[in-house]
C-alpha cells in the first residue's frame, strides 16, 4: 500500500540525510521526497511517500520517530487530506495541433508557459493519478521530451494538525 508521511524536521545540516539513511538501512523505498521550510525557519517540513504493508509502516514511523531532528510526524493516508504534484512537462507535437494542446492543458487545469521552436514548456499541478492521465492523453498528439516532477505535497482537510515538539 501507498503510504504519506508528513514529518516536521529541524532544519540543520545533515537532518535530511539521516532520513534518508534510515531508510537506506533498513531497506525501505522512498517513491518521493519533498522538503521546504515552514513558516518557522528553524523547521522544514518532509513529505515523504513510500510503499509497503501496514507492518512496514508501524517500523518506518518508529524508527523516524527515533532521530534526533525529527520533530513530529503524521501518517497523512490515516487523514482526510490533500495530496499535489507539480509537474513540468517538455512537449513536442507529432500528429496533434496547438489547439488540441491548448485544450488538453485546459482540461487537466495547466499552463503552457512556454513555446520555442516547436517545443512547449507545460505545468501541471494535480494529484498523481491525474498527473498520470495528462501524460497518458499527451502521448496521442506529442512526444514527451523531458519531465521534472516535484514529489508529493500533503495537507490534511480542515483545521490544521496540532504538531507536538
Amino acid at each position: 500500500m501507498r503510504h504519506t508521511i508528513s514529518i516536521l524536521l529541524q532544519n540543520e545540516a545533515g537532518a535530511l540525510s539521516r532520513v534518508t539513511d534510515m531508510f537506506s538501512t533498513r531497506g525501505f523505498n522512498i517513491e518521493s521526497l519533498n522538503v521546504a521550510p515552514t513558516k518557522d525557519y528553524a523547521v522544514s517540513r518532509l513529505t515523504l511517500v513510500t510503499n509497503g504493508s501496514d507492518d512496514t509502516l508501524e517500523q518506518i514511523m518508529k524508527q523516524l520517530s527515533k532521530l534526533i531532528d525529527v520533530v513530529d510526524l503524521r501518517n497523512m493516508t490515516t487523514r482526510d487530506h490533500i495530496v499535489r504534484e507539480l509537474v513540468l512537462f517538455k512537449l513536442r507535437l507529432t500528429t496533434g495541433t496547438r489547439a488540441q494542446l491548448d485544450e488538453m492543458v485546459a482540461e487537466f487545469g495547466g499552463a503552457i508557459l512556454d513555446e520555442h521552436e516547436g517545443h512547449y514548456t507545460v505545468e501541471i499541478t494535480s494529484s498523481g493519478p491525474r498527473i498520470d492521465g495528462f501524460l497518458k492523453s499527451a502521448e496521442r498528439i506529442a512526444e514527451t521530451d523531458a519531465l521534472v516532477r516535484s514529489g508529493a505535497m500533503a495537507v490534511s482537510r480542515g483545521a490544521p494538525i496540532t504538531w507536538h515538539g
